[in-house]
């Protein structure tokens, strides 16, 4: 993907809408692509963990020899794909994805998503129930046989094949500069642009500090971690003045159509006008640090320059700041609802 191209001025709604992009069809549709419901077995009341388009689908029938998968139907004739009978604790199915898609790396299948070039060498976890607790067995898997929310993990990398909720932290540090004759204070945000050699959206401007949260990470110790690795941040500094301040999440079809339903965390990190914290590029994912007033800010994202979901994150910034209010963005409701979507998945194995 190249670099951000600007844009014509987009609406708050519209930043919301260009990340928030997916809803599953209500009706059956010729024109719709049929997405099958992954299941973790084949069961009526197994869980749903992802969608899978029909060229992924179709490459999994040829791995039935495997028997680690299993096809199928509902009484309604809704067909399901899931994980084989025996493939039933968390170690099995993160063997069985292991496999998979290094395979499918080394062999070419997918190169926009998982070609050596874009495989990440993390592991997401995947949950029974994507809203519910983030546990973790630890390094046995089966620790706990098979009775936590952790189902199993697998690439990072794959996660848009296999329409996999994944999660993240997205932190937004800031000075803020009060304002004047009782006025409210205004705030300047430090803004990094990405690495043109970064794997996705590279050039594109970034929250302070973002990143994908690996299997057995605590969302904190996963903010502490990206703050060093991303931005030069101390540990110290980020334990003192970080504030978590809840979470987005939204439903982003890319523009090759893979699934990528997502859950960030959301941080603030005031930091005081005399505190000497500059944010730095460490680990060569960002090319350069700029402390910018929000409304330098707000320009950037009307005009496209931000990555999606980070411009989101700063549109809850600003909600949550009193700065979008009801009396001054006529898509008020609509733009605070859609920042906290579900993913349509009660519907995803009805």
């Amino acid at each position: 993907m190249p670099g951000p191209t600007p844009t014509a001025p987009q609406s708050f709604l519209q930043i919301v809408q260009a990340c928030d992009n997916f809803r599953l069809p209500r009706m059956p549709s010729s024109n719709a692509e049929k997405l099958l419901p992954w299941l973790l077995s084949p069961s009526p009341s197994s869980p749903a963990v992802g969608l899978l388009r029909p060229e992924v689908v179709a490459q999994l029938r040829k791995e039935a020899d495997s028997s680690s998968w299993e096809f199928g139907q509902d009484t309604t004739g809704r067909e399901w794909v899931s994980f084989a009978r025996g493939i039933n604790t968390p170690s099995a199915r993160s063997r069985v994805m292991k496999e998979l898609c290094e395979r499918w790396r080394d062999t070419g299948l997918w190169p926009d998503e998982i070609s050596p070039r874009k495989w990440r060498n993390e592991l997401y976890p995947v949950y029974r129930n994507p809203f519910g607790h983030r546990d973790f067995p630890g390094e046995d898997e089966d620790a706990h046989g098979d009775t936590l929310n952790y189902a199993f993990r697998m690439e990072r990398a794959a996660s848009g094949l296999f329409g996999i909720v994944t999660y993240g932290v997205h932190m937004t540090a800031y000075e803020e500069v009060p304002g004047e004759d009782g006025q409210p204070p205004s705030y300047n945000v430090w803004v990094p642009r990405r690495a043109a050699t970064k794997q996705t959206w590279p050039g594109y401007l970034d929250n302070s500090v973002a990143g994908g949260i690996e299997a057995g990470l605590a969302v904190f110790d996963c903010v502490v971690k990206e703050s060093m690795e991303e931005a030069s941040i101390p540990e110290d500094v980020v334990r003192r003045y970080a504030r978590a301040t809840g979470s987005v999440s939204y439903f982003f079809r890319t523009p090759r159509g893979w699934l990528q339903p997502e859950v960030e965390y959301t941080y603030d990190l005031p930091l005081p006008s005399n505190s000497g914290v500059e944010p730095k590029p460490l680990d060569g994912e960002v090319e350069s640090f700029e402390l910018l007033p929000l409304a330098k800010v707000v320009e950037h994202m009307r005009a496209g320059l931000f990555k999606y979901n980070c411009a989101i994150v700063l549109v809850d910034f600003m909600v949550r700041k009193g700065i979008i209010t009801a009396d001054n963005e006529p898509d008020y409701q609509e733009i605070v609802t859609r920042l906290h979507g579900r993913f349509d998945y009660d519907r995803w194995a009805s």
